[in-house]
């Protein structure tokens, strides 16, 4: 069984990485209990008991992994934050080779430069983390069933634009034949 996060590494880095983020919010909602996961979230499953117990691995593995790392009360896995600072190589380089991503950009810089300033000098990473922020801040918004203003649905439009690229030539890239 291929679980929803390898299928959304394999077709989208950026879907995966808040995936991802989504999961480490959800153990946090459970403080870490291993107990709690399993009862509130994996029995919850409509699948098979073998297929259950797949996905009882994989919370628990995700779970352990953000014990190592210290990442309990917040932050994000090595792996993610990797995966971001490689979409930001890829950000980087297309602004200057790519007309067409340069102009995706132009049209989301607005919405970035907005961000920075409504942080007050908090640090919030790099362009392609604070697009990747600005999404997962809808989704959260719409789980939690509070009111998403027009100004956020379009910022999340755009932030979603350059995403959406920069996911497609990182598919492209990783997806050739290795020599």
């Amino acid at each position: 069984m291929k679980s929803v996060a390898e299928n959304k590494r394999a077709t989208n880095i950026a879907e995966y990485i808040i995936y991802m983020y989504q999961m480490e919010d959800l153990i946090r909602s459970y403080q870490g209990n291993a107990e709690e996961i399993k009862t509130f979230v994996v029995s919850k499953y409509p699948v098979s008991e073998e297929e259950r117990a797949e996905i009882s691995d994989w919370y628990l593995a995700l779970l352990e992994k953000m014990k190592e790392q210290d990442i309990l009360e917040k932050g994000h896995l090595i792996e993610l934050n990797q995966l971001v600072d490689s979409l930001a190589e890829i950000h980087w380089k297309l602004l200057k080779t790519d007309a067409g991503y340069f102009e995706i950009y132009n049209k989301t810089k607005p919405f970035i430069i907005e961000a920075v300033m409504q942080a007050e000098g908090q640090d919030l990473g790099n362009e392609i983390q604070i697009c990747l922020n600005g999404i997962y801040g809808l989704l959260l918004c719409r789980l939690l069933g509070k009111k998403v203003s027009d100004e956020q649905l379009k910022s999340a439009e755009a932030f979603g634009d350059v995403l959406s690229y920069l996911s497609r030539y990182y598919q492209t890239v990783h997806s050739l034949p290795k020599n």
